[in-house]
């Protein structure tokens, strides 16, 4: 598969007023042509930074960008200007965020919000758009599409307006879509729709995705690839069937290790990771993990190790061996 994106050293800071929280530090990782890669990792450790860091979606002025590439085609997104970086989203790449409620502008129909992107950068007519509008509702399983458009955002459920915002995602047949905790808000019984439908729609339309989330279940039966972050780096990525067989970064152990399991017969405690995050008012000098390992050896308090492989396609950012518990 061709490479489609490539991040490098990405590093992202938000001013504020006690210090510069560093919420991002030295991220790099590339996204394959229909490849689907996970973002995994607990609330805070800088997943959806990267990703709204990326299209160039982070607040200002207190998000700032300070250092790093992410070539799309050939071009550095993060050079862009803003009318060129606004061609490239929602027509290249699109975004599906985690609240379907606060993403739809609220006194706006559901058949103004998903033709805009048609109008904006196919430069169709409003009659076309709304016309294209119910194929993607259809596509999605929106019943009686054409009868909806009138509608406002209050009136689908939580799950119907997930299903509209994946359909005004893939209006203008992105490359990519990235997918910001899509499933969080809803209930268990259609957050497995949700994901048999992107699965569906990605292979029909052949596009790449960034998943990004909490839920290790939902990842493992829909990623090719998973990357697991925290304190603002990436600490270990793998293929999937890899990394949840071989985990070898302590963080990922105890993120596993806390999943119950119904593969085995014996009963067993689940793994809690004593602790907490850490606070990123500096850029990590030693390994932001370190406090809470139990593998911890004086180099991890003294240097911030490198995402480095270990096996073909595995790399983890360790001074430990997790296997033997000897140092690297």
């Amino acid at each position: 598969m061709a490479e489609l994106l490539s991040v490098r050293g990405l590093e992202t800071q938000f001013k504020t007023r006690e210090a510069n929280v560093h919420a991002v530090n030295g991220v790099s990782f590339d996204l394959k042509e229909g490849e689907t890669l996970g973002i995994v990792g607990e609330s805070g450790c800088g997943k959806s930074v990267t990703v709204m860091s990326i299209l160039r979606l982070l607040p200002q002025p207190a998000g700032q960008i300070v250092a790093g590439e992410a070539i799309f085609q050939g071009k550095d997104l993060l050079k862009m200007s803003d009318d060129e970086i606004r061609h490239v989203r929602g027509a290249q790449i699109s975004v599906v965020f985690q609240d379907p409620m606060t993403s739809f502008n609220p006194v706006l129909t559901i058949g103004e919000q998903v033709a805009e992107p048609l109008v904006i950068h196919k430069g169709l007519s409003k009659k076309e758009a709304l016309d294209r509008a119910v194929e993607a509702l259809s596509l999605v399983g929106i019943p009686r599409p054409k009868d909806r458009l009138n509608d406002y955002p209050h009136q689908f459920s939580g799950g119907m307006r997930q299903r509209v915002m994946i359909a005004m995602s893939l209006t203008c047949n992105p490359q990519v879509l990235i997918a910001d905790e899509p499933t969080t808000a809803l209930d268990v019984t259609i957050q497995a729709q949700i994901v048999d439908l992107v699965v569906r729609l990605r292979d029909e339309f052949k596009m790449s995705i960034i998943w990004i989330t909490h839920d290790l279940g939902v990842i493992a039966g829909l990623a090719h690839r998973m990357a697991v972050m925290y304190g603002g780096c990436i600490i270990e990525e793998s293929n999937v069937k890899d990394l949840y067989a071989h985990p070898s970064h302590p963080y990922t152990l105890g993120l596993l290790g806390s999943l119950p399991r119904l593969d085995e017969n014996q009963r067993h405690r689940l793994v809690s990771i004593e602790g907490k995050p850490p606070v990123l008012y500096r850029k990590p000098t030693s390994c932001p993990f370190a406090p809470r390992c139990q593998f911890k050896v004086e180099h991890c308090l003294n240097e911030n190790p490198a995402l480095l492989p270990i096996a073909e396609g595995h790399k983890v950012a360790c001074w430990v061996d997790t296997s033997t518990g000897r140092e690297r």
